[in-house]
C-alpha cells in the first residue's frame, strides 16, 4: 500500500549554492551523501516525515534518469513514494499500463561513512515523474531521514505535488489501480488548469492539464508531462514567499 510521499527531487547544478540559497529560504540544509550512480545530495527534511532531495551530479552520468532534465534546466524532476509492499505495488503499475520496473538495491553513503541501503521501483521513459518511483527500505527509515526538522521559515511538511499531463484518463487507471479509489475533480482557474487529485497519506497529489497559455501549458511543451510545482505546509502565521531566484528552477509556495 502507498503510504505518502517519502520525497521530492528538485536537480540543481551546483550543490553547494543550492544549499546555500535554501537555507537563505529559511530551510533547514543537512548533507546527504553520495550514491554510486555519480549523484550527491543535501536533504531538508519535515515534522510530517517527508523531505525535499537536492541533487547534483558530481561526475557525468547521461545513462541516469534525470541526467538530461538538468541539462535542460534545473528544477522539479520527480518524486517518490513510500510503500510497505513495493513488489505489489509494482505489480499494480505495471498491470494498469506503467512503465516501471522491477525493485533494484539502490544505497548512500553518509557523511559519516554509514551505508545506507533500500529497494527502488523506478517509472521510466514517458512515464517517469507521472508515475512515482516507490521505495521501501533495507536499512532504518530513521537513518535515512535527517531528525533536523525543524526551519525558521515555519515549514512542517508537504501539502500537494502538482504535476502536469496531457491526458488525464491514462493517470487515472494508474491511480485508482494501486489506491483503489478514483481521483476528485480538481480547477485550477489560477493557471487556466483542471484535473485529478488523490489523497495518499497526509499528501495530495494534483494531476493537471492545460490547453491555455499559461505557465503549466509552457511546462508541457517544454518538458513533457513532468512535475510542475509542490505546496508546502508552515506553521506559520505570516507564510512567506519563496525568492524564485533562489529555488533553483523549483516552483515551491506555502499553503
Amino acid at each position: 500500500m502507498l503510504l505518502g510521499v517519502d520525497h521530492i527531487v528538485i536537480t540543481v547544478r551546483d550543490l553547494d549554492a543550492a544549499a546555500r540559497d535554501y537555507a537563505k529560504l529559511g530551510f533547514t540544509v543537512v548533507p546527504g551523501g553520495k550514491h554510486p550512480v555519480g549523484t550527491q545530495n543535501v536533504l531538508i527534511a519535515f515534522a510530517d516525515g517527508a523531505y525535499i532531495e537536492l541533487i547534483a551530479f558530481y561526475r557525468d552520468n547521461p545513462e541516469h534518469r534525470w541526467w538530461a532534465a538538468v541539462q535542460r534546466g534545473e528544477g522539479f524532476v520527480d518524486f517518490c513514494m513510500q510503500t510497505d509492499d513495493l513488489i505489489g505495488d509494482t505489480a499494480k503499475l505495471r498491470a494498469a499500463g506503467v512503465k516501471i520496473d522491477d525493485p533494484v538495491p539502490w544505497s548512500r553513503t553518509r557523511p559519516d561513512g554509514y551505508q545506507l541501503k533500500w529497494l527502488l521501483s523506478l517509472a521510466r521513459n514517458e512515464h517517469r515523474g507521472v508515475a512515482p518511483f516507490l521505495i521501501q527500505d533495507e536499512t532504518p527509515r530513521d537513518e535515512r531521514i535527517p531528525r533536523e526538522t525543524a526551519h525558521r521559515n515555519g515549514a512542517v511538511g508537504i501539502g500537494a505535488i502538482t504535476v502536469a499531463v496531457a491526458e488525464l484518463p491514462p493517470v487515472s487507471r494508474w491511480y485508482r489501480s494501486v489506491l483503489g479509489v478514483d481521483g476528485t475533480s480538481v480547477k485550477r482557474p489560477d493557471i487556466e488548469a483542471h484535473g485529478l487529485a488523490f489523497e495518499i497519506g497526509p499528501h495530495k497529489l494534483e494531476f493537471l492539464t492545460s490547453g491555455g497559455k499559461n505557465p503549466l501549458a509552457r511546462r508541457l511543451e517544454q518538458n513533457g508531462p513532468s512535475p510542475y510545482a509542490a505546496t508546502l505546509r508552515s506553521t506559520a502565521q505570516k507564510k512567506p514567499s519563496f525568492d524564485p531566484r533562489l529555488t533553483h528552477g523549483a516552483i515551491l509556495s506555502f499553503e
